[in-house]
Order: C-alpha cells, then sequence, then structure tokens
C-alpha cells in the first residue's frame, strides 16, 4: 500500500499525485515512469515520473482524469492509498552532455518535460522551454518550468502566452539564430511528429518520449511497440525516449486509435454510474 501524501488539482482535468515511495524515490530518474494500479479490478496504468524527492522518500506523478480508472484514481484524497505502484520502470533520459537544449511539451506532457527541463538547468545547461495548451484554463506548471529556464506559452485560441503552435515558438528560436544541441519534445503524437519534421530541416538531433499502448511495463506483452528506423522496439524496456527522426509517427498514431471506441464506452458507463449515484 503506498500512501498520498499530497493531492493538487492542477485545472479541471488534471491531478498532481505525490506518493510514499521510498524505494522507487531511491533510484528514479528523469524519463522514468511508474506502473499504478488500485483493487484487484484496476487497470494498469504508466505514468511518467514528475518528480521525486529521495530525502522524503517520495514520487510525483501527474496524469489526466479522462478514462475510466484514472477517474477513480483521481477521486482518491490526501493520506488515503494506492494498493500497487512499481518503478521505476524504463530507460532513463541521458542528459548529461548537453550544454542548449530547447525543451518542447504540449498540454498534459509539460508534466514530463518539466523535470527534464529542471535537471538540465540546475545540471548547467541553458534551457529554453516551450509549451502548448488549448487555452488559459487547461495551463500547468507555468510557475515551476520559469524558474528552469526561458519559457514560451502558446496557447490555441491566444488567452495566455503567444496565440498559436509550440513549433511556432520553435521556428521563431532557430530563426534567431538559436543553435540547440539538442530538443526535447513531449506531447502528443502529432506534436512531437511535427517538431522532428522542422529539426529534421536543421539537423538538430531530437528525442521523443513514446507513451503508446501499455500492459505490463517489462517487455512482455508487445503491447508498446513501435516501429523506429524500421525495426520494432518496445517504449517499456527500449524507452521510452527514441530518436525522433527515427520514429514512424504515422504506424503510432494509427495504432493508439485501436482502443477509442471500448475507451468511450467506458467512460460513457462511468458517467451513468456517477449519475445515477
Amino acid at each position: 500500500m503506498f500512501r498520498i501524501l499530497r493531492r493538487e488539482e492542477l485545472n479541471f482535468s488534471t491531478v498532481l499525485m505525490e506518493i510514499e515511495a521510498p524505494k522507487i524515490a531511491k533510484k528514479a530518474m528523469p524519463g522514468q515512469f511508474v506502473i499504478i494500479k488500485n483493487g484487484k479490478e484496476g487497470e494498469r496504468i504508466p505514468l511518467t515520473i514528475a518528480g521525486y524527492d529521495r530525502e522524503k522518500g517520495s514520487v510525483t506523478v501527474i496524469f489526466q482524469a479522462v478514462g475510466n480508472s484514472t477517474k477513480k484514481i483521481a477521486q482518491l484524497k490526501k493520506d488515503e492509498y494506492i494498493t500497487d505502484f512499481v518503478g521505476p520502470l524504463g530507460r532513463a533520459s541521458e542528459l548529461d552532455s548537453y550544454k542548449k537544449v530547447c525543451v518542447i511539451g504540449g498540454g498534459l506532457g509539460c508534466a514530463i518535460a518539466y523535470p527534464q527541463a529542471k535537471y538540465l538547468f540546475e545540471n548547467g545547461a541553458t534551457v529554453y522551454i516551450i509549451a502548448g495548451f488549448r487555452n488559459k484554463e487547461s495551463v500547468i506548471l507555468e510557475k515551476e518550468m520559469m524558474g528552469c529556464g526561458e519559457l514560451y506559452v502558446y496557447t490555441d485560441d491566444g488567452s495566455c502566452g503567444k496565440k498559436g503552435f509550440v513549433t511556432e515558438g520553435l521556428e521563431m528560436l532557430i530563426a534567431n539564430n538559436q543553435k540547440f544541441d539538442l530538443v526535447i519534445a513531449i506531447g502528443p503524437v502529432a506534436m512531437m511528429k511535427a517538431v522532428s519534421d522542422i529539426t529534421r530541416k536543421h539537423n538538430i538531433k531530437t528525442i521523443v518520449s513514446m507513451n503508446p499502448i501499455m500492459i505490463d511495463g517489462t517487455g512482455m506483452c508487445g503491447g508498446c511497440r513501435i516501429s523506429v528506423n524500421k525495426e520494432t522496439k518496445f517504449a517499456c524496456v527500449d524507452g521510452p525516449d527514441f530518436d525522433g527522426h527515427e520514429v514512424d509517427f504515422d504506424n503510432l498514431l494509427l495504432r493508439n486509435r485501436m482502443y477509442r471506441h471500448e475507451e468511450c464506452k467506458n467512460c460513457n458507463l462511468l458517467k451513468e454510474v456517477e449519475d445515477n449515484a
């Protein structure tokens, strides 16, 4: 059992939870993930580690309450318990050799981009952060990201920061002769694809964080397979970080849509239960 030390609603659908998990906190590194599950019938949910405190023995995760399982977990309160919390899983991000980096986060991807930017900043790198959201109400971690480098916020409707997309911010920085050793892109697949298309033209190394369908998190089920440089890789053990110029994003987009009907059906069933409660 893992106690919830802190629970915070970052916006209308996004929840931060700090979980007491000293063994995981001792080994966790940026880029790795955990699998969270609550109850015998609960679904296994992979969540990238958004932060860790080795002295306190805690691990922070941030997630959107949009599916059946995440909505149930989001209802838990401070000092309540989660039954299963496994990790750290995946390969840690390799960030130590870079001096000037642009970190790009899209929506919930900012929860993963932030610890990357924080680690780079604390280890002496010059960091530019581009964060994209739908609107002002969906913005998360703005203050935290401001403390890790030069921050540019973009929203689809212009209600916060500049109106537009993160790709516009990246093109603006490149046009202003900013020479990056590395670009990190984390967020929706279409966004990571668009960023990789831009950096390919400018020969800038690009890392993307993959979050495909995942079940066991140890490479046994094969659910998280993706095509990288025409080879099959598993995001849970080979990643989640991959070279953005080698990922087959079109194939990944198709695979991520496979269970959309079932996800919508489960959400509708949960809504009916809540309405009749």
